[in-house]
């Protein structure tokens, strides 16, 4: 076992998990980002998701400088200040007696894999390095939850990353990606949240300046349309028989500086919808009046509704054709990651599919995905969709049981190889 720290670092477009080998939960959410409000003249860094501050930050109309860019990293000092930061303001660690385990998108270029190792080495003084990339760990861990799963006993998994920059549909063999299988769409929660801000720049206010505030708008009313043709229909009807329309109120920077739903319970009203796209008559005409009475306070000018954008925006990973993208759905996508692979291990694979990443957590996506994947499965194969316990965590989750385990430190690359043999040489060590 490790006598060193070992510091487990999934590094992601959007958010950065960072926490301890061992442990079960990092320690710490960050977005991997500055920001610079409007009332500001320096570019700050944003606080943990996961900790309670006494400071609340106006996000409102708030520049954003990130250090990844479609997924891969752009910017190497803006990571190495964010870094800083987080291994001395809030991991509280000394580089130099840690070891740390870092995850990387698959295909990065030697490049950039290149400057990574510089920061790391050069100007962290890291003792020793592990390069994982998601796939591997998600399926690690969830090998380990389940030992006596079909994952467990066939060592075989296609792992769908929905994430921040892009998905990713990648078969895993005995906790190997197989990088000639893996399919990628170029679309994630960044390009979603930028097609939500044009929608509702064309049809209601202007928002595109709003990144933070209209993530929490997709993160909170966006939801995936198992039939789509009968939720259009629902989003042309007006008044009570609207059961998708949501109001949300944006930040007015003095009595509150974040958004929220105007109404929550209208952002669940469409779970009890039925066929016709009636709904609950009763529970709606309920909550009209009170509606009507809180309408009376002027809003208008800081809210804006939403009806078909709620789905619309998750369906483009379905259809990124709706969006000009020259590029399969996820479900076919997932079809050609099998069909890469040798025949022996497809019925597997369709069997042991495990979904993770931030973009997966719209309500009835996994419901929706095996919707449209079962046509295009053979009839004989049985198609099984996991979602993780918690898909923003797994792939950290994956990361902390790998570095606790005895042969860990055989894995690393130390700082004395990597001084001798350089980068190209040590990263050979990872097979990637």
């Amino acid at each position: 076992m490790s006598t060193t720290t070992v510091v487990v670092l999934d590094n992601g477009g959007g958010l950065i998990k960072a926490g301890f080998g061992g442990e079960r939960d990092p320690s710490v959410i960050l977005p991997n980002c500055l920001y610079k409000p409007l009332t500001s003249k320096k570019w700050l860094h944003p606080n943990p998701l996961n900790t309670t501050t006494t400071t609340e930050q106006d996000l409102t109309s708030a520049s954003v400088r990130r250090p990844i860019d479609r997924g891969y990293l752009i910017n190497p000092d803006l990571q190495r200040d964010i870094w800083s930061h987080l291994f001395t303001s809030i991991l509280h660690i000394n580089p130099s007696q840690s070891s740390l385990l870092l995850t990387e998108p698959l295909f990065t270029l030697p490049s950039i894999q290149h400057s990574i190792d510089e920061i790391v080495f050069e100007d962290f003084n890291f003792t020793s390095l592990y390069i994982a990339d998601s796939p591997s760990l998600v399926h690690l861990y969830e090998t380990s939850r389940r030992p006596d799963g079909l994952l467990s006993k066939a060592q075989c998994s296609l792992v769908v990353d929905s994430g921040f920059s892009f998905t990713h549909a990648s078969p895993v063999f005995q906790n190997f990606t197989l990088n000639y299988g893996v399919k990628r769409i170029d679309l994630g929660g960044k390009a979603l949240t930028n097609y939500l801000k044009e929608l509702i720049s064309f049809r209601s206010v202007n928002v595109m300046d709003e990144t933070f505030i209209i993530d929490d708008v997709k993160e909170n009313l966006c939801f995936v349309s198992v039939d789509v043709a009968r939720h259009l229909n629902v989003a042309r009807k007006i008044g009570n028989e609207n059961v998708l329309k949501c109001t949300y109120v944006l930040p007015d920077g003095v009595n509150y500086t974040k958004g929220f739903v105007k109404y929550p319970e209208q952002a669940t009203r469409y779970l009890v919808d039925g066929d016709d796209g009636g709904g609950d008559r009763e529970m709606i005409a309920q909550q009209q009046p009170q509606e009507n009475r809180q309408k009376l306070v002027d809003l208008t000018k800081n809210e804006f509704d939403l009806t078909n954008e709620r789905f619309l925006v998750p369906e483009m990973i379905f259809r990124p054709a709706d969006l000009g993208m020259n590029q399969a759905g996820l479900p076919e996508c997932i079809v050609r990651a099998v069909n890469a692979c040798h025949p022996h291990l497809h019925p597997v694979l369709y069997e042991s599919i495990i979904l993770t990443g931030g973009s997966t957590l719209f309500p009835h996506f996994a419901e929706r995905l095996e919707k449209e994947l079962r046509p295009l499965v053979p009839d004989d194969y049985h198609v099984k969709i996991t979602t993780q316990e918690d898909p923003l965590l797994g792939v950290w989750r994956g990361g902390s049981l790998l570095a606790s385990s005895p042969d860990f430190d055989a894995m690393c690359v130390t700082k004395a190889e990597y001084e001798e043999l350089g980068s190209a040489r040590c990263r050979k060590r990872f097979f990637h």
